[in-house]
C-alpha cells in the first residue's frame, strides 16, 4: 500500500490557456495509505483521466504524482506496482476461475503454496469458491466481473487498487451484495482502494472518503456526513441527496434582516453573520429537503419564524416519504415528509421553514457560512 500525492493538471490539447481546455484542473490531492476513496461525479467530469494519471497509464501535462514521497510521474503501471479493475471484465477466458485468480501472482513468482492459499481467501470473499475450477467462457458476466475484482485484490503487495465503475455489469440486485463484500476485503485487507463511478450511492457507501469533480475540477473531498451536511459547492449540494439541496436568492435587508426569495424572514440577522453575507452579495441560500418544515396556513399569512410562503404544486407518495413540490414566486422548492404526515393538498399556501441550523450560504457557488447559527439564532422560537 502507499499514500499517493497529487500536483498536477492535464490537457488533451497543446497549450491549454481557458479552464474549458483542461481535463483536470489544477489540484493537489492526498489519498492516505489504507484508504477507501471515491471519485464521484457526472461523465466527463474528469474521474477516469484522474484515475489513469494515479494508475500511470497516463502523465500528466503539469505536475507529478508521488508514492510514499517517490516520484512516479513518469513510471508504468508495472513500476508502480498498481492494480486496476475496468469497467468490463477483463479475464481469460480459456482458464479457469483460479488460474485467472491466480495469473498475477504467478506472473511475478509467488510460490505455488503461497498462490493457492492467497487464490483461496480472495475467492472465499467473493463467493467463487464453488466455482474454482470451471472455465470462466461460461460463466454469466456478474461472474466475469467477480472474477475481475479478485484479480485485482489477490496481490498483496499493490501500493493501490484502482476500480473504474467496476459494477456498471451487474445486476442491480446484486450490487449492493458486492459493495459490501468490497467494503469488508477492505477493512480485512487495509489496501488502498480509489474507486471511480458516477452513482452516488455506490460511492456513499463504499468510500470512506468521497471526492466530488465536476468539469475537470475536485470540489469537495470528504466523508459522507460532511457532503450531505456541509457542501461546500453548490454543485455538491445539488449532485448529493434525492432530491438535491434546494437554492433560493437571499439578501440583507436595511434593518439588517433577510429576504429570500424576495420575502422578509422575521428577526434580524447576527452582525457577523451579516458581514460575512455582505461581502459576498448576491447569495444564494441553500437548504435540503429533508430540512424544510411545511405548515398549511391556508389564506392567512401565520408564517413560522424563520419561513417563507409558497403554493403547493404537486404531492408525490414516494412509499417512505411524501415529495412536496411547493412554488416561492419563480422559483421551486421541495421538501420531503414524513409517510406518516398528512400532507397539504395542491393549491395549498404553506409556510416553508427555510431557516434552521441545517441551513447554508453560498457566494459564487462556495459556501459562505458553514452553519448560520448566527443567522437562526436570531430568528425567534430557532434553536
Amino acid at each position: 500500500m502507499a499514500r499517493i500525492d497529487l500536483d498536477l493538471a492535464h490537457a488533451y490539447r497543446p497549450d491549454p490557456k481557458e479552464d474549458s481546455d483542461y481535463a483536470l484542473l489544477p489540484l493537489k490531492m492526498t489519498f492516505e495509505d489504507g484508504g477507501a476513496y471515491a471519485l464521484l461525479g457526472p461523465s466527463g467530469c474528469g474521474k477516469t483521466t484522474l484515475l489513469n494519471i494515479v494508475s500511470g497509464l497516463l502523465q500528466p501535462s503539469q505536475g507529478s504524482v508521488r508514492f510514499d514521497g517517490r516520484e512516479v510521474t513518469a513510471l508504468s503501471p508495472q513500476q508502480r506496482n498498481i492494480a486496476q479493475v475496468f469497467q468490463f471484465p477483463v479475464i481469460y477466458d480459456t482458464m479457469t476461475v483460479a488460474e485467472n485468480l491466480a495469473f498475477p501472482l504467478r506472473n511475478r513468482g509467488v510460490a505455488p503454496d503461497r498462490i493457492k492459499a492467497r487464490v483461496g481467501r480472495i475467492a472465499e470473499m467473493l463467493e467463487l469458491s464453488g466455482q474454482l475450477d470451471r472455465r470462466a467462457s461460461g460463466l454469466s458476466a456478474d461472474a466475469k466481473q467477480k472474477i475481475s475484482l479478485g484479480r485485482g485484490l489477490v496481490r498483496e503487495d499493490v501500493s493501490a487498487v484502482l476500480f473504474d465503475e467496476p459494477l456498471t455489469v451487474i445486476d442491480p440486485h446484486l450490487k449492493w451484495q458486492l459493495r459490501r463484500k468490497l467494503k469488508q476485503i477492505h477493512h480485512e485487507l487495509k489496501l488502498t482502494l480509489i474507486y471511480v463511478t458516477h452513482d452516488q450511492v455506490e460511492a456513499l457507501t463504499f468510500a470512506d472518503r468521497i471526492v466530488v469533480m465536476t468539469r475537470g475540477r475536485a470540489v469537495q473531498v470528504g466523508t459522507a456526513g460532511e457532503l450531505f451536511e456541509r457542501p461546500s459547492h453548490r454543485f455538491v449540494g445539488h449532485f448529493i441527496g434525492s432530491p438535491g439541496m434546494n437554492f433560493l436568492p437571499a439578501a440583507l435587508e436595511g434593518d439588517g434582516g433577510l429576504s429570500v426569495a424576495g420575502q422578509p424572514v422575521a428577526g434580524s440577522v447576527d452582525p457577523g453573520a451579516g458581514a460575512a453575507l455582505s461581502r459576498a452579495e448576491p447569495f444564494m441560500l441553500g437548504v435540503r429537503p429533508e430540512y424544510i418544515q411545511v405548515d398549511d396556513i391556508g389564506d392567512g399569512d401565520a408564517r413560522l419564524p424563520g419561513a417563507i410562503t409558497g403554493v403547493v404544486s404537486q404531492v408525490q407518495d414516494i412509499g417512505t416519504y411524501w415529495l412536496l413540490t411547493a412554488q416561492v414566486g419563480a422559483h421551486t422548492l421541495k421538501a420531503r415528509l414524513s409517510a406518516h404526515a398528512r400532507p397539504p393538498a395542491p393549491g395549498a399556501t404553506v409556510a416553508l421553514r427555510v431557516l434552521n441550523p441545517h441551513t447554508c450560504f453560498y457566494g459564487a457557488d462556495e459556501r459562505l457560512i458553514a452553519t448560520p447559527a448566527a443567522v437562526a439564532r436570531a430568528q425567534e422560537g430557532l434553536a
